[in-house]
Order: structure tokens, then C-alpha cells, then sequence
């Protein structure tokens, strides 16, 4: 694998030793370099020989370097894992992706199921994909932690849920991980009247068996757009109220056992299940370092938790009038937010909108799924004297061609600068866990 050079940090032996962006780099130690795994497993050595092909003189260089264990070469690459990624084969019931509109951009429809990028960038895998070669990778590289997308260890119902007659092999293949000392984190998405009840507490009990290498379980309700239909995926009921207090009840006997025999609760729910039930969110001990914040576990609860530990850098002399978009789902928890704000200041006018999702269907509810369209369409005739509209960042998204793309991009390929022409306000992005809401809105007064 040929792999082109982007960038060369400064004062680090790339630099030291003359390789520049542009330069390609052949080999080390006379082996060639599939991804990024092993590059980082290959420059582990402390005597290596790197080959060298130059942009500007067209010839190889052969460089020698000494250097430390864990010392790092300085080097960034064009391609992030040097190949192009894998793709999922699978037609999994609860698939988002599959239940997109036609007429997106094209790599909103590239569903990755790479172990690599699991381990570089967090994303979950269903290791349908996976040889026996690759297995054997992960354990002499020692990547860890891989992501699982897990959803149920019974081999039949797994093969159903995922369309894939080779899909029943995942606690197999996770106990041969767990052995061999590979730590995992994973993930259930729930899917009423498929790998609920019974079936979803026998998953846990059976993923809790190779605690501590699999670190924690998220789960989440599975996610239906309007679409569906159109993808030919079978029917499904989305969680209410009522089922899903069922499961928060269910699941709390776990949660207890769990911590008491190892002080964590292994098993969190993400909190759409606490707001459709209409039960409190659990306390910041409850999910220790947040670490399944991806996975829409423990927000609102973080939300609360930086809005009291900012909130006192208020400046008290700020006025203005300010908009905060979201979606439905958050919308009671941003009010009671915007409200606590303006307590503490009463020249703040803030005001929350609830976006309906109508580009995906109103059963969608989450902010991070928001299109542009529905944000115009929804504030472009009202709220007219606020100036500044603030999103949570988690509308953005980045496609593999965006990577390197200085423009923000919503999913419909509206960008903020679109919504801010089309509306006449200026556009904030705030983190979606409010880390830094209080900042932005002190600095609003700065920009005028």
C-alpha cells in the first residue's frame, strides 16, 4: 500500500530526517503497510528502516531511525487508515441508513463496518465481516477497544434481526476477544417485539459474563423514519411510555446486582427511555466518566451538570435576545435550561424552538437528526428580533468527502452559512452537552 503524506508535525523525526507532505511512504522494516494498524504496530520498533518515495525528486529514499519505544514519527497521511474502509453487508432491521430518502449525498448511505474504525475513531462494528485472519489482527495488535454492535447473543434471532445467515457467531468471537484480553464496549439497539424482553435481559446477562473485558452496555430504541416503507423493512412499534418504563424497571435489577458485585452498573439505558417514561435522569455517579455520551447516554444529565458549573461566568450586564433550536425530544429539558439561565440574568431574552421533524418523520425526535429545511421552514416567520440562533454541533455531519471541508454541514447539505443568509441570523454552534453555551453566549456581546 502506496501512502501519500500530508502532513509533517513540527520538531518530530519526520521533519529531523528530510520526509516532507507529498512524499509516500513504501515500507518499514521491509514490510508493506495495509492500514493505519500496522503503521502504528510497525513503527513500535526502535531501529526502523523506512522507504521512502519522494514527490519532488521521484526517487526512494532508504532512511534509518533510532528512536524511542513509544516515540512517534510526526507522520499524517492523506488517507486515514491508508485504504478504503469496509463496508457493512448486512440488512439489518433497525438500519437508519437504509431508511433514508433517495436523493441524499452518497456517502450518507455508506454504512462502514470496520473494526479499525472502531478502534481509531469509536464507531461500532457488527463483525459480520470479519475472517478468522482479522480476529487473529485485533489480538496481535492488541486493538482495544473495539466498539460491538451487539443487539443480541442468540445466534438465530441475530441471523433475523441482521438478514445475514453469518451473523450468529458475534458472543463466539467476543469471548475468543475477551480471552485474549481485548477490551469492548457494546451496543443494543432495542427493537420491540424482536430482541426486547426476556431476549434483551438474557444479552445482558450474557455480555455481563465477560465483564471486566466488556466494559459496558449502551442501549438505545431503535429509530423509524417515514421512509420506511420504501425500504421494504418490516414493521415495527417504536418505544412509548409504557414499554418503556417496562424495560427502565426491568433493567434497574441489574443495574443493582451489578454494582454491588462490581461497582459499576454495567448496563445504562440512553435517555429517550427516561424521557417517554417520564422518569428522573439519573445522577451524575450513575454514569461515572460518560463515556456512552455517543450513544445518547447520560446527556441531559451532562447538560445539567455544565450549565450549574458555568453558569456563575454569566456576565451580568449581557442583553440580548437569543434563540435556541432543538429537537422535541429535548425540547422540556432546554425551556428549564433557558430558564435557569435567565434567572441569573434578567436582560436575557432567550427563547427555546422545538423543530418538528418533518424531512424524516415526526417520530424522529432527536436534535442530532434535524435537517436544514425544517430549520427554515419552522423559524423563517417567526422569532424575527432575535439575531443569533444557537444549535447543538450534533446537527452537523461529515461525509468521507467532507473530511477535509472547511464548510458545516447540516444532513440535507445545508450548510450554516445557507441558514444564516436564509434567515438573517448569525449561527452559533454550542456542544450538544451545553459544555460551552455560557461562553458563547458571553461572546455574543463581544462580536458586536
Amino acid at each position: 500500500m502506496i501512502s501519500e503524506i500530508k502532513y509533517i508535525k513540527p520538531f518530530s523525526i519526520a521533519e529531523e530526517v528530510g520526509i516532507e507532505p507529498g512524499d509516500k511512504l513504501l515500507k518499514i522494516n521491509d514490510k508493506d503497510i495495509q492500514d493505519i494498524i500496522d503503521y502504528k504496530y510497525l513503527i513500535t520498533d526502535e531501529v526502523l528502516v523506512l522507504e521512502i518515495l519522494k514527490k519532488v525528486e521521484d526517487e526512494i529514499w532508504e532512511i534509518e531511525i533510532e528512536k524511542e519505544y513509544d516515540e512517534d514519527l510526526g507522520l499524517e497521511f492523506e488517507e486515514p487508515i491508508l485504504d478504503n474502509p469496509k463496508k457493512c453487508h448486512n440488512k439489518c432491521i433497525f438500519c437508519f441508513i437504509d431508511q433514508l430518502p433517495k436523493g441524499m449525498r452518497e456517502t450518507l448511505y455508506f454504512k462502514d463496518d470496520d473494526s479499525r474504525l472502531s478502534f481509531l475513531q469509536g464507531n461500532f462494528v457488527t463483525m459480520t465481516n470479519m475472517s478468522e485472519e482479522d480476529i487473529d489482527r485485533i489480538i496481535k495488535y492488541k486493538i482495544s477497544p473495539i466498539n460491538v454492535s451487539v443487539h443480541t447473543t442468540n445466534e438465530s434471532l441475530r441471523c433475523k434481526m441482521m438478514n445475514n445467515k453469518f451473523a450468529g457467531n458475534v458472543y463466539e468471537r467476543m469471548k475468543r476477544l475477551a480471552e485474549n484480553g481485548i477490551s469492548m464496549n457494546s451496543q443494543i439497539v432495542v427493537c420491540p417485539g424482536y430482541n426486547d424482553g426476556e431476549e434483551f435481559i438474557k444479552t445482558v446477562e450474557d455480555l455481563y459474563k465477560l465483564y471486566p473485558n466488556v466494559n459496558n452496555v449502551a442501549a438505545v430504541p431503535i429509530g423509524i423514519t417515514k421512509f420506511r416503507k420504501e425500504s421494504h423493512l418490516p414493521q415495527i412499534d417504536i418505544f412509548n411510555k409504557e414499554t418503556s418504563k417496562q424495560l427502565l424497571d426491568a433493567v434497574a435489577v441489574y443495574q443493582e446486582k451489578f454494582l454491588k458485585e462490581h461497582g459499576e452498573v454495567f448496563i445504562r439505558l440512553s435517555d429517550e427511555f427516561y424521557i417517554l417514561a417520564e422518569e428522573e435522569i439519573p445522577s451524575s455517579e450513575f454514569y461515572e466518566d460518560f463515556e456512552q455520551l455517543e450513544d445518547g447516554i447520560g446527556t441531559v444529565r451532562k447538560l445539567r451538570d455544565n450549565i450549574n458549573m458555568t453558569l456563575e461566568d454569566l456576565r451580568k450586564n449581557l442583553k440580548e435576545n437569543i434563540l435556541l433550536v432543538t429537537g422535541t425530544l429535548a425540547y422540556d429539558e432546554i425551556v428549564s435550561m433557558a430558564n435557569i439561565i435567565m434567572s441569573k440574568n434578567s436582560n436575557l431574552n432567550i427563547k427555546v424552538k422545538k423543530i418538528i421533524n418533518n424531512f424524516f418523520g415526526e417520530t424522529i425526535t432527536v436534535s442530532g437528526l434535524l435537517t436544514g429545511q425544517d430549520i427554515i421552514e419552522q423559524i423563517q416567520e417567526d422569532f424575527q428580533e432575535f439575531n443569533y440562533m444557537i444549535l447543538p454541533d450534533n446537527v452537523v455531519r461529515k461525509g468521507y468527502e467532507l473530511s477535509d471541508s472547511k464548510e458545516l454541514v447540516l444532513l440535507d447539505d445545508i450548510t450554516i452559512e445557507d441558514l444564516q443568509k436564509k434567515l438573517n441570523k448569525k449561527v452559533l454552534l454550542c456542544d450538544y452537552t451545553g459544555e460551552d453555551l455560557i461562553q458563547i453566549i458571553n461572546h455574543i456581546q463581544e462580536e458586536e
